[in-house]
């Protein structure tokens, strides 16, 4: 996928990603934007046009009553990831949302979560919104697929500075 390095994110992950703690870093900078995801404490491990990957550690903070991975940490965790590789997927004239998202628990989440994220194609310049489906799939350390989400994001020009 072909993105302009005008976008922000891209470029300010790329330029931590290879510091020490950098990805660290960015992960926590995400989090300061947007507080919500801080309480699942993501790492991004990989980003960039078309696919973002991220972690969840298995923590107290994110498990449930059964001693796994709670199933709102696992879609938190996909929405941060998805929403990440969506922002630097799209073109610099165009903005998304989260519009829905479908979900599938397949077995139970135990140990470090290990999201993937890809748009289901690559996004476009355009003057009308469209839906871009994003495909996240969550492994445990096994490799195995415990999670898989579909989420919807509309897509939209960005409005002109006023």
């Amino acid at each position: 996928m072909a993105v302009a390095m005008s976008n922000q994110v891209l470029s300010l992950y790329n330029t931590l990603a290879g510091k020490p703690l950098g990805k660290w870093l960015f992960s926590k900078l995400i989090c300061f934007k947007a507080p919500y995801f801080g309480s699942i404490g993501p790492r991004v491990t990989r980003l960039q046009p078309g696919r973002g990957e991220a972690t969840i550690r298995h923590r107290r903070g994110v498990t449930n009553h059964i001693g796994t991975v709670h199933a709102i940490a696992l879609c938190n965790l996909a929405e941060f990831i998805g929403g990440l590789s969506c922002e630097v997927s799209l073109p610099p004239s165009m903005r998304w949302i989260p519009r829905g998202m479908a979900v599938e628990y397949l077995k139970k989440a135990v140990g470090t979560m290990h999201a993937v994220a890809t748009p289901a194609f690559e996004p476009h310049e355009t003057s009308e919104g469209y839906e871009l489906p994003v495909e996240v799939t969550i492994s445990d350390p096994q490799g195995e697929t415990v999670f898989r989400a579909r989420i919807g994001m509309w897509v939209t020009p960005k409005r002109a500075a006023q």
